[in-house]
């Protein structure tokens, strides 16, 4: 497969939201209510991704598969950076909001390409740190992201509701080398 990596256009909503849905109904099966999975819309995460890549907050990189074949120029996956959002956050934290791959191409390095651009883009934002959110049971998320790096941060738990459930996430934070631009 031959990958480019590119900023995300708002006609790109679709795509986004379509990988939004597959990767949460492939990665939370079994941690989240499948009833509610089952009933998550590619429609409304399309208008809440419009809106967001116009705005341009976050920041929405896609992985595009420019290989031959009938994949050829499809959104492969994403990932949405920037400022850190957690309370009292130091300046120089970005964070990582999301980032999705198609779970058809689990496995093949794009969650890797996305990092390692995203990481680029942090640092030339002056960022030294970066962080994100991942939940407990995600044990797939949590070795890839320890795989990239990231390690969890002690004081970094919080719980969340999702579906009538109490979930909890982990902080994760890695330390980013100045930008060399």
């Amino acid at each position: 497969m031959s990958l480019s990596i590119r900023p995300a256009q708002p006609g790109d909503a679709a795509a986004i939201a379509r990988i939004h849905v597959a990767a949460w109904q492939a990665a939370y099966a079994g941690i989240i209510d499948e009833a509610y999975l089952a009933a998550l819309s590619a429609a409304q995460r399309e208008a809440y991704w419009a809106k967001a890549i116009a705005q341009g907050d976050p920041e929405v990189l896609l992985a595009q598969d420019d290989g031959q074949g009938g994949n050829r120029g499809d959104v492969a996956g994403w990932i949405a950076l920037g400022d850190c959002r957690d309370p009292g956050a130091p300046a120089a934290r970005g964070e990582v909001w999301a980032i999705y791959v198609d779970p058809a191409r689990w496995s093949r390095g794009l969650g890797h390409a996305l990092w390692q651009h995203a990481r680029e883009r942090l640092q030339a934002r002056g960022k030294s740190e970066a962080s994100l959110w991942v939940l407990a049971a995600n044990a797939q998320a949590r070795g890839f992201y320890t795989r990239q790096g990231f390690a969890p941060e002690s004081n970094g738990v919080k719980n969340i509701a999702v579906a009538g459930a109490t979930l909890q996430e982990l902080r994760y934070t890695i330390q980013l080398p100045p930008s060399r631009t």
